[in-house]
């Protein structure tokens, strides 16, 4: 099987990619743009694997993705290419619409041409998998949790984006009977994230012994998913789903982020202890605009469906993960010296006149 993945060296693209050629009998196809967050190093461990290759293309470029199609003739694709981090998207909308929705566009374009000429048996077998999040359902209250007949209600740029695209999606299927499936999912978190994120983000900054930013007073929640779990998830919906149907991925984590820094520091106590907690290093920052305070997921349809649970919990994920920013400087190194160092994003900066 030949499954497309666009996106594929990114956080959770590059999850997708490892997992499918070590885990199963495919042969990858990542096309991904190479924006700042996207690493190639993510896929070291798999880079010279006969069943790997790398396509550096921009979404939004029909000419080069019909190409890629007739080239390569996939039998699925995974569509994972999208700008992710709400607080750029505040400070930087048009990216996000131009990716998330237009890119999206333009794939979904291309896949349906590809698709309709396919003989009748390889095209009732093609899939087109949409991942998503679970930001395009808004904010919860105290009790409940997302299901897939949630209404949409997103609050930032980047959800807003991500919302019109499940639309998109959902229309081609309906208007078309294009052979697409859609995923929302919690927030990831896991080895090879881009520091921008919370939780790399606190490790690192915790590991340099810098201040800890906490948004407003720490309160909001989120469900956390150990981004190994998502990607066996993904394959599962994109070999096993319905078509035209909707799967929510949810790790069945909830912490207030004010826990989750908390944690990342006892766990760094333990594996390097100092001589102060590095909870001192906590620092509540203005809130981030439009902060949705509570998000949960009700994974139940993937699990009945499918099989699937979440194999790792929040503590052991959360130790994992702070072991292997540990252990790989080399990494995240250069991306915090020349890239991103931490700075404050988010903040809405008042429009000025010309003149």
């Amino acid at each position: 099987m030949k499954i497309l993945v666009t996106g594929g060296a990114g956080f959770i693209g590059s999850a997708v990619c490892r997992h499918l050629v070590r885990e199963s009998d495919a042969h990858v196809i990542n096309v991904d743009k190479l924006t700042y967050a996207a690493n190639l190093r993510s896929l070291d461990p798999i880079a010279n694997s006969p069943r790997y290759t790398f396509i550096r293309a921009d979404i939004c470029d029909s000419a080069a993705l019909d190409e890629i199609f007739a080239a390569h003739a996939p039998d699925a694709v995974m569509h994972l290419a999208a700008e992710s981090h709400v607080d750029r998207s505040i400070n930087g909308s048009d990216a996000f619409v131009r990716t998330n929705v237009l890119g999206t566009h333009c794939l979904l374009e291309a896949a349906r041409a590809y698709w309709s000429r396919l003989p009748a048996e390889r095209a009732r077998a093609f899939r087109f998998l949409h991942v998503s999040t679970d930001e395009v359902y808004g904010s919860l209250g105290p009790d409940g949790a997302f299901s897939e007949t949630t209404a949409y209600d997103p609050s930032s740029p980047y959800s807003a984006s991500k919302a019109a695209a499940d639309h998109l999606v959902s229309a081609w299927h309906r208007t078309f009977g294009f052979p697409a499936v859609i995923s929302n999912c919690s927030n990831n978190y896991g080895p090879y994230h881009f520091p921008e994120k919370l939780i790399p983000l606190v490790i690192l900054n915790a590991l340099e012994r810098k201040p800890l930013p906490v948004y407003g007073d720490g309160s909001n929640v989120r469900d956390w998913l150990y981004v190994e779990d998502h990607a066996r998830a993904l394959n599962l919906i994109l070999t096993q789903g319905r078509v035209g149907e909707k799967y929510n991925v949810g790790g069945r984590n909830e912490r207030t982020n004010l826990a989750v820094v908390e944690s990342i520091c006892d766990t760094l106590d333990r594996l390097q202890p100092g001589p102060v907690s590095r909870r001192a290093l906590i620092t509540f920052v203005a809130d981030r605009p439009g902060h949705d305070h509570r998000y949960a997921i009700d994974a139940t349809k993937l699990e009945r469906e499918l099989g699937w649970r979440a194999q790792e919990g929040f503590d052991s994920g959360l130790a994992k993960t702070v072991r292997w920013y540990l252990d790989n400087r080399a990494w995240w190194e250069p991306l915090r010296k020349g890239i991103y160092a931490g700075d404050r994003l988010g903040l809405i900066v008042p429009h000025t006149k010309a003149g």
